[in-house]
């Protein structure tokens, strides 16, 4: 059953063809109103979510379908249910599921147990792609390219997992430069680095200043510092406070220059920058849910041809297990300790994608 666990899980025709689908749905919403009539999807949200998860239903209302809506709270995982039975579950009712959770590697496992399409809204600090989908549309609209583009993105990068699926989409084109732009303690991971971005030829540096990166970026994508992902309280009330964009600090940017942020903001956003012709954030969400509207068409599509091999290489190593504290294979029951082997000859556990030794 085709899923969407990874934004790499689609090629670059694929993100065009859901690129303009949007388009044309926003062009001709009559066209959809009943695209998926007598459809359902189930979002499980097992973390807190605004837009993510209004976003999915309004789009599955849109197309003319019904939504079943389910939090941790209210779901027999509150007893203890692992997500590979819940996803069993679920696909009794539902036709696709949409599935938030606090565990890296969790929407993997239930697209593994699922008999329906799995979309990904989020797992732990590791990938967000429909918000990448939501990033796509927006830069494509305001700049009209992906290629030879100078991307910043600031704040969180080692647990932002917003930024982690947006370097996979971008690391595909042609002439993209990264500037990394973080405290030291919250860097981007080095995988990320070495066989994301280095692996397909691209450049990147690292500063830890936004003044000083801001006169050289084409896009700015800021991300919150996460309260959630910090096992140290202290820690984070630390860095909380480490980028603040303001009107005065945006006056050093390009006139051209997009500003990006995935949502919520704290305060890493001035209100006073809301105004500026050149912050997208808002557009952002209405791209979101135009991308998610076309992601549900293409899956439910594809769920009615023959099942594909969905096979990630994973294998089996005795006595090598993730020690990702984050990783769903700590909870889960009874789930194997797969791994994987990146080009580069590095053992991935397939979960989390965290190396293991």
């Amino acid at each position: 059953m085709r899923s969407l666990i990874d934004i790499l899980d689609l090629s670059p025709s694929e993100l065009d063809e859901l690129m303009d689908t949007a388009v044309e749905i926003e062009r001709h919403p009559e066209k959809f109103r009943a695209a998926c009539a007598g459809k359902k999807i189930a979002t499980l949200f097992f973390e807190p979510s605004t837009r993510t998860r209004m976003s999915f239903e309004a789009a599955m209302f849109e197309l003319g379908g019904n939504v079943l809506s389910m939090s941790e709270a209210s779901s027999s995982t509150a007893k203890g249910e692992s997500v590979a039975d819940t996803a069993k579950v679920i696909s009794c009712y539902a036709d696709i599921i949409a599935i938030r959770h606090p565990k890296e590697g969790a929407a993997l496992v239930a697209a593994k147990n699922a008999r329906v399409p799995v979309i990904n809204a989020g797992d732990g600090g590791h990938c967000h792609p429909t918000q990448t989908l939501a990033d796509l549309l927006t830069i494509r609209r305001e700049k009209g390219r992906f290629e030879f583009l100078t991307v910043g993105l600031c704040g969180d990068l080692k647990y932002g997992r917003t930024v982690h699926s947006l370097i996979g989409a971008l690391s595909r084109f042609e002439g993209i430069r990264f500037v990394l732009i973080s405290p030291r303690e919250l860097s981007l991971p080095e995988y990320v680095k070495t066989e994301v971005i280095e692996k397909n030829g691209l450049s990147f540096s690292e500063v830890s200043s936004l003044e000083e990166a801001l006169p050289e970026l084409d896009l700015l994508y800021m991300t919150r510092i996460q309260r959630e992902r910090f096992e140290a309280p202290a820690e984070y009330e630390r860095l909380k406070d480490s980028y603040i964009l303001t009107p005065e600090k945006l006056a050093l940017a390009r006139e051209d220059c997009c500003v990006l942020h995935p949502l919520p903001r704290v305060n890493e956003i001035s209100v006073a920058v809301d105004n500026d012709p050149r912050a997208c954030y808002f557009k952002q969400v209405q791209n979101g849910k135009l991308m998610r509207m076309a992601l549900i068409l293409k899956l439910l599509k594809e769920a009615e041809k023959p099942e594909r091999e969905n096979s990630r290489g994973e294998f089996l190593l005795e006595g090598k297990r993730c020690k990702n504290p984050r990783c769903i294979l700590h909870t889960e029951q009874e789930l194997p300790a797969l791994l994987k082997k990146t080009a580069g000859g590095v053992c991935r556990c397939i979960w989390c994608e965290s190396a293991v030794e």
